[in-house]
């Protein structure tokens, strides 16, 4: 046998290892429980947020690792207030009331706003709208994700600009709101919030996002009623910034420490849910990772390191103090993996790195496809991870099965009940067998 068939069957057997602990004593569902029913939904700035560093520091140290510790980073503090409502108001018989949630940062509307509204699919059709047809009303954005697309995740990217910056265009023709149809495929009564944007040079607008079904229903009356008019009441508001943190576990390398890995998933999440698949899937299996590392024996060449980010939802303000942070020490940085796809039946990794790299990664295909995870595609990795381009030689998304993730997405729906255990595990175990190899071998 020769040595590189040798070093392949090792390999694989080490790989094996870490799925049979994962699959027989895997941690990451007891994991999610804990933070999902105990703390839920996790804001940036809230009560919760800070409850969920705190446990994420205790869990992590209850793994024995070689370093535990916090970043502190100033972080956006927005908070819902009460319960948004929304009514069609016919010119003729009884209103609609329809499900709508405030867009995170956005302003309220100073108790209830009514106006006409204007329904438009795209920039061109804004734009081409006199004057008088706009100021004064609620533009309501209403072009649907293209469910033609395999990849879900591409159909959110392109229709997701009505979201972010649905309220600026709307105020540039001098709307008084912003309603945007919820980015999903799904259709429900669930509204989907998000992160928007505002623009100095315009009026801040108050901007909800409808459920896709009361989106149709809008549609549909303002069709045969283009004079109806929309009533909102929000009372979100923006308060100061708050101190908050990123939680780090690390194993260090036993040849080449000074090399770092990094790989990690967002803490903080919406406030409507308890954030299970957005993203609390991606914290427990990025500390499983470190944990089936210690439980097989297989310890890192290289240092590996788990981080629970803050504030990926509407700021990426713990993305950024990583990367700063890396930066400023002078950290050599291997390779950065990101879990922010759900906790579903994993497919594999998407690479951001040189054609080159890829094709180094895309040798160990193989040794996952027992598993169903050796799609090792090029592709966007993460937001999280995104502020460290230039500093390490490749940046890796952990890939899952992406049809339904866009059904709970920034919803009330999205539950600890919705994670599957197995599919969770086998995920957590896919993370874990990629950095056994990257650490044992580089890039």
């Amino acid at each position: 046998m020769s040595a590189s068939a040798q070093t392949s069957k090792i390999d694989s057997v080490n790989i094996r290892k870490i799925y049979d602990e994962a699959l027989l004593r895997g941690q990451s569902y007891d994991n999610l429980r804990q933070l999902t029913g105990q703390i839920g939904g996790r804001l940036s700035g809230s009560p919760q947020a800070q409850q969920a560093v705190d446990w994420g520091k205790v869990t992590m140290e209850k793994l024995g690792l070689d370093r535990v510790y916090l970043q502190e980073v100033m972080v956006p503090h927005w908070v819902r207030g009460a319960k948004e409502k929304a009514e069609i108001k016919p010119a003729k018989g009884k209103g609609v009331a329809l499900n709508v949630c405030a867009l995170g940062g956005s302003v309220g509307t100073g108790g209830k706003l009514r106006a006409g509204v204007v329904e438009v699919k795209t920039w061109a059709e804004l734009a081409a709208l006199p004057a008088d047809r706009v100021k004064g009303k609620f533009v309501f954005f209403n072009r649907p994700m293209n469910a033609a697309y395999i990849e879900t995740g591409r159909a959110y990217g392109e229709a997701g600009d009505q979201r972010r910056n649905g309220a600026v265009e709307a105020a540039k023709r001098g709307a008084v709101g912003a309603l945007v149809r919820s980015l999903t495929l799904a259709h429900d009564d669930f509204p989907h919030t998000g992160a928007m944007r505002y623009d100095e040079a315009v009026a801040k607008l108050p901007a909800a996002a409808l459920s896709t079904n009361g989106a149709d229903e809008l549609s549909q009356l303002l069709k045969a009623d283009p004079d109806l008019t929309f009533e909102l009441e929000m009372s979100c508001e923006t308060l100061s910034e708050v101190k908050s943190y990123n939680v780090v576990g690390e194993i260090r390398g036993s040849r080449l420490p000074d090399e770092i890995i990094t790989v990690g998933g967002h803490l903080d999440s919406w406030d409507l849910a308890q954030g299970a698949h957005d993203d609390g899937t991606g914290c427990v299996q990025s500390m499983e990772v470190l944990r089936l590392l210690k439980a097989t024996g297989l310890r890192p060449e290289r240092t590996v390191r788990a981080v629970l980010f803050m504030n990926e939802e509407n700021g990426v303000r713990g993305g950024n103090k990583y990367a700063e942070l890396a930066k400023a020490a002078n950290e050599k940085h291997l390779a950065a993996m990101e879990s922010d796809g759900g906790g579903f039946t994993p497919r594999g990794f998407t690479i951001e790195a040189p054609a080159a790299t890829v094709k180094r990664l895309q040798q160990w295909q193989p040794l996952f496809a027992p598993y169903f995870s050796g799609r090792f595609t090029a592709g966007h990795a993460g937001t999280d991870i995104e502020p460290l381009k230039g500093q390490v030689k490749a940046l890796i998304g952990y890939d899952c099965d992406s049809q339904r993730y866009f059904d709970i997405h920034h919803t009330a729906a999205d539950t600890f009940d919705k994670v599957n255990r197995r599919e969770l595990e086998l995920g957590g175990a896919s993370m874990a067998g990629l950095i056994y190899l990257l650490s044992k071998y580089g890039l």
